[in-house]
């Protein structure tokens, strides 16, 4: 080991001598591949966090719509201590936007002494529909996982039109004849990183878990079947999202040329030239482009090669262990339903077709009353069936842990949102701290086991541990999933006609 006294003697030695990373010293720098960076202390002077690392090239000017290149070395010791910028969006339903092209940037949480600990690692992506979210928002705060004793993650990737854009020109330009993937191609970069330099913060790129949640755990799904991440990451956790988000390649082009040419460019150059405030009109992607949302991974061939059909039928190419699970209400479900029977008959005619009159004979009403009620049990027994499925069906050689999670945060919204989607975050991460709402024991006691499961998950690919109420794998032959929340055990997933019903419903998509 180098005397660390010798380093110290001047910049210039500092940035060429052999580092041990993470001494005692909180803010000694560490070294990674792009320079020396050093961290600031968490709540907890027990973990340090490292926020802003860039871990790609800003994605501007000729590198719009290309795959993310090589972060730019730097001199000297840069301080992680600030979060950097978030990807451009526009908030929804409001013409503000936020963030900047330049946000490629990740942020690290460890408790690690030692570059030697070789702790397991948690790369998080969040949600927000492919047009929203940051790997800063406090909700993602790592500090509270952090003290279970692995490294976590969090990362910014590319949204809405700069993350996935589709033409045919830029098709052309990839030389993969394929376009609309940059945001999971900044996913993709993202491990990349942290496979090459992740030991630096104690952490084990031979340990590395992918997970997300809503549009992150599509990303996660996304991974799986991405031939270009395999043997990036060694299990997968996927929250409220256990169908991926996608659309075919014909059409997403055909949805990129439309999009530019509302936008007066009828070529690349001319898109690239065109600032973010010219090109945020749309961005929030509730535009559709037949019948599919406009800016959502795209199964290209390259990137992404497998639709819902093969999916299903010859498994992940990452076959990695897999924990997935959805909330009581979300997907349609609702605390307190209300909804008319005829927009219920009308809506099941919509979304199921010729097999429409299948769904509303399981899931029958004859009054308002009784179609709220029927559409709350479809929409959470759909989720826990789409769960189930991947669980048996997409996921062939390893193990599979399914859950369903039913426990409503406090506060004065409790009864009107229930256990809504994201609500089991804050739980997840250990981090109550970071969201302010009227927490209580109970609440603690949660998010104490389920960032326990998390974290066993995490270390050995199995969520059971000392203390635990025991979480089996899910089988095929054994239609249960666990209840985590308001009660830790088995529940049934769905009756056996539903659960035939929403497989043959499934396998009938098609990408958009």
């Amino acid at each position: 080991m180098v005397n660390r006294s010798l380093c110290l003697l001047s910049l210039v030695l500092a940035v060429t001598c052999s580092w041990t990373p993470l001494q005692a010293a909180i803010n000694e720098p560490v070294k990674i591949e792009a320079g020396l960076v050093s961290g600031v202390p968490a709540r907890d002077a027990s973990i340090t966090a490292y926020k802003g690392i860039p871990f790609a090239a800003p994605p501007v000017g000729e590198l719009r719509w290309r795959a993310p290149q090589p972060a730019i070395p730097w001199q000297g010791v840069r301080k992680a201590d600030q979060f950097g910028s978030g990807c451009f969006q526009v908030q929804m339903q409001r013409d503000v936007s936020s963030g900047s092209e330049d946000c490629l940037f990740l942020n690290v949480w460890t408790g690690a002494t030692a570059s030697t600990e070789r702790r397991p690692v948690f790369v998080w992506i969040y949600g927000g529909r492919f047009t929203l979210g940051a790997g800063s928002d406090p909700l993602f705060d790592g500090e509270g996982l952090a003290r279970k004793g692995i490294v976590v993650v969090t990362l910014n990737y590319r949204l809405g039109v700069f993350g996935f854009l589709a033409t045919p020109e830029l098709s052309q330009e990839s030389g993969h004849n394929a376009s609309g993937n940059y945001g999971v191609l900044d996913q993709i970069a993202a491990l990349q990183w942290v496979n090459k330099n992740i030991t630096a913060f104690g952490g084990d790129p031979n340990r590395v878990t992918i997970a997300g949640q809503s549009a992150g755990g599509a990303s996660v799904l996304s991974l799986t079947a991405s031939p270009l991440a395999k043997g990036l990451f060694h299990k997968a956790i996927i929250e409220s999202r256990a169908r991926s988000l996608r659309s075919g390649m014909p059409s997403a082009e055909r949805g990129g040329v439309k999009y530019a040419e509302a936008h007066g460019a009828r070529s690349l150059k001319e898109l690239r030239a065109l600032s973010w405030d010219q090109l945020k009109q749309g961005n929030n992607g509730n535009d559709e482009v037949e019948g599919g949302p406009l800016f959502r991974p795209v199964v290209d061939g390259w990137v992404i090669p497998l639709d819902y059909k093969q999916y299903y039928t010859n498994g992940l190419p990452s076959d990695v262990p897999v924990l997935a699970g959805n909330n009581r209400d979300e997907s349609g479900a609702q605390p307190q339903p209300s909804v008319k029977l005829e927009q219920y008959v009308s809506a099941a005619k919509t979304k199921y077709g010729v097999m429409a009159d299948e769904y509303l004979k399981l899931y029958p009403a004859a009054s308002d009353q009784e179609a709220a009620l029927a559409q709350n049990a479809a929409a959470r027994d759909d989720s826990r069936l789409a769960t189930f499925l991947l669980a048996t069906q997409g996921a062939r050689n390893n193990k599979v842990y399914t859950y369903f999670w039913t426990h409503a945060p406090p506060g004065p919204d409790r009864d009107r949102r229930g256990a809504y989607h994201e609500s089991e975050i804050n739980y997840v991460f250990n981090n109550l701290y970071a969201t302010n709402r009227p927490w209580m024991d109970e609440d603690h006691k949660i998010a104490d086991t389920m960032s326990s499961y998390w974290a066993n998950f995490v270390t050995s690919g199995d969520p059971n541990g000392k203390g635990l109420p025991t979480w089996p794998v899910t089988e095929g032959k054994s239609p249960v999933v666990m209840e985590v929340g308001d009660n830790w055990g088995l529940m049934p997933v769905a009756e056996k006609a539903k659960l035939d019903f929403f497989r043959r419903y499934y396998l009938s998509q098609q990408p958009w």
